[in-house]
């Protein structure tokens, strides 16, 4: 596969840095991401996977925009009001990068559909807000040595963290068990500015294109913590992995 002329001038900017060059963005163009989430995390993620060429994207979301949604998901405006999450999004990065392939599953995330969906895609990015989800891709990615990196934003805070199969320890390993409803306060109850949405969604999009390159070092055993109040990152070892872990016990 050679780069047209178009590629060529789109990609000008990737095709100099040594790390890309050619052969990288050839990599990214012929390489498949899929985003579970079309909201504050995923906006950005979707983006900026989109604008450096990802070759195919998966939009995994069973909701439709809602204007309470517009203050941080920004792949969304007004004119999208009541239109399906992963149509709108679609209609975005068609607009932004026509090389990229983009299809959308407009349903919930379950035991019954993920192993299908994540199945045909290098890397997954869980931008999910809610802890259901989060342990539903964990477990499943794991089974099926699926490298994904989680991310999560409540308030003025964001974290992420990415798992590489045999490599690193999972979600599971580091939280075990979902929290009772209650124990742990969700985004909609405690709120979240947008721009903490940005930045982490963002840091999503580079752990992808990191290891679709095969580039750089990833939060593989790390937990990332950024804090927008103090302008912050910490960068937590996390432990190895657990020996009892529902999830990935097996493959250590």
């Amino acid at each position: 596969m050679n780069l047209t002329y178009e590629q060529n001038k789109r990609y000008s900017r990737q095709l100099v840095m040594k790390e890309i060059g050619e052969s990288g963005q050839k990599k990214l163009l012929s390489s498949s991401v899929l985003v579970i989430g079309a909201g504050g995390l995923g906006s950005p993620a979707l983006m900026y996977l989109a604008s450096a060429g990802v070759g195919t994207i998966g939009i995994a979301d069973a909701d439709e925009v809602d204007v309470s949604n517009l203050q941080r998901q920004v792949i969304h405006n007004c004119a999208d009001i009541g239109k399906a999450k992963v149509e709108s999004a679609k209609e975005k990065i068609n607009k932004l990068n026509p090389d990229v392939n983009v299809k959308t599953y407009k349903t919930y995330v379950n035991s019954e559909n993920i192993a299908e969906l994540i199945s045909d895609y290098d890397f997954v990015l869980d931008c999910t807000d809610n802890f259901g989800s989060k342990f539903l891709i964990n477990d499943y990615c794991v089974k099926a040595e699926k490298p994904f990196c989680h991310a999560g934003v409540v308030g003025f805070e964001g974290q992420l963290m990415t798992y590489i199969p045999h490599k690193s320890p999972c979600y599971r390993c580091v939280f075990e068990d979902e929290p009772k409803a209650g124990d742990v306060p969700l985004p909609k109850e405690v709120g979240v500015i947008s721009a903490a949405c940005g930045v982490t969604g963002s840091l999503q999009a580079m752990e992808a294109i990191k290891f679709l390159l095969s580039k750089g070092e990833l939060l593989c055993g790390y937990m990332l913590i950024y804090n927008a109040l103090n302008a912050s990152f910490r960068k937590i070892k996390l432990p190895k992995q657990n020996p009892n872990c529902k999830a990935c016990a097996k493959q250590a």
